[in-house]
């Protein structure tokens, strides 16, 4: 069994150290250098609801998942390529520069970090909560990016300390204005997350297997925000219907039962996990009308449409918490092939 060691320290002084970068997609030793005109687009359509998932400044499949979703809801050619007319149409939104320069804040280094966290569900459920492992994990969840894109931005010599000049993809939101309806701990959680306050509202909600989107649609039907995400596997595939999503749960701890999972070790026993950015479901729990099913977020931001699941919807905990803010009980989610 391997040690379970959780930092007591509220802050991390440290330096962010050698961290390989690898790209979006890319199978290779050796990752692309950070493009950052891709990276621009990449802010931009972030900003305007069309997630390209990590803002990683690479071309890739979840790139061309935003933009062609993006071409849609200006009715350009469904492309998927940052073609003349989408850059066009993506020009008034410049002013939103690909990075930013902060200065780093003693609020934005705290912990406590869990590092390792260890893969036994009966020995995660002795920690307090499944936090992030690092400053650095944090900082990159923060910014809606990887460690390694932080690294590549900052230089492996850069040190995460309070008062530090740290360049960050600009994933800032316009607005924190959050509804005040909502519990304080999950206010804490959207600005954590840079998610705008300011969201449109969904009347539906559509999850493509097909494409491996997750789509809003207004009462118009139209498309006014799109997600990448995993869905489903050969075991455990999409539920492909019409479902009601019921409700959300915030920063949930997680009831591991491993009757529920064919990849459950035989010795495993029923465990309640703590809640956390590294817990199973990430930050939130969107309840869905199918038992046992819903849409969620996910400690590994950058496997989100890359890897399988038990059937359920993993979005990157930014993106569903976004999502949290676009819906409402009883909005219907159309799951097709």
């Amino acid at each position: 069994m391997r040690k379970i060691a959780i930092a007591t320290a509220c802050l991390a002084i440290v330096s962010i150290g050698p961290v390989r970068a690898v790209g979006q997609g890319t199978k290779a030793a050796v990752a692309p250098v950070l493009d950052r005109s891709i990276l621009h687009a990449q802010v931009i359509l972030d900003h305007l609801g069309f997630s390209p998932g990590v803002l990683d400044g690479r071309t890739g499949k979840s790139l061309a998942a935003a933009v062609k979703g993006f071409q849609e809801s200006r009715n350009l050619k469904e492309t998927g390529v940052l073609d003349r007319a989408t850059m066009r149409a993506l020009h008034p939104f410049r002013g939103l520069r690909p990075t930013k320069n902060l200065s780093l804040e003693p609020e934005t280094l705290e912990g406590p970090f869990v590092d390792p966290i260890p893969e036994d569900p009966a020995e995660q459920a002795k920690l307090p909560a499944l936090g992030y492992r690092s400053a650095l994990e944090k900082l990159s969840e923060m910014f809606h990016t990887t460690p390694e894109v932080l690294v590549e931005l900052n230089g492996p010599t850069a040190s995460l300390m309070p008062g530090s000049a740290f360049v960050v993809p600009n994933a800032l939101p316009v607005s924190r204005d959050y509804d005040p309806k909502l519990p304080a701990d999950w206010r804490k959680t959207l600005s954590d997350l840079n998610v705008d306050a300011n969201q449109p509202q969904g009347a539906k909600v559509v999850v493509d297997k097909s494409d491996e989107v997750l789509r809003v649609l207004d009462k118009n039907g139209k498309l006014v925000g799109q997600f990448m995400a995993t869905m489903g596997s050969s075991n455990d595939p999409l539920p492909i219907g019409k479902w009601t999503i019921k409700g959300a749960s915030y920063n949930p701890p997680f009831h591991y039962n491993p009757k529920l999972f064919w990849d459950a070790d035989s010795s495993d026993k029923a465990a309640r996990l703590p809640p956390g950015p590294n817990g199973p479901v990430g930050v939130i729990w969107l309840d869905l009308s199918k038992p046992h099913y819903g849409i969620h977020g996910t400690p590994e931001p950058s496997t989100v449409g890359r890897a399988e699941s038990h059937g359920c919807i993993r979005l990157t905990n930014w993106d569903a918490a976004r999502l949290s803010l676009m819906i409402k009980p009883g909005t219907p989610a159309v799951f097709q092939p």
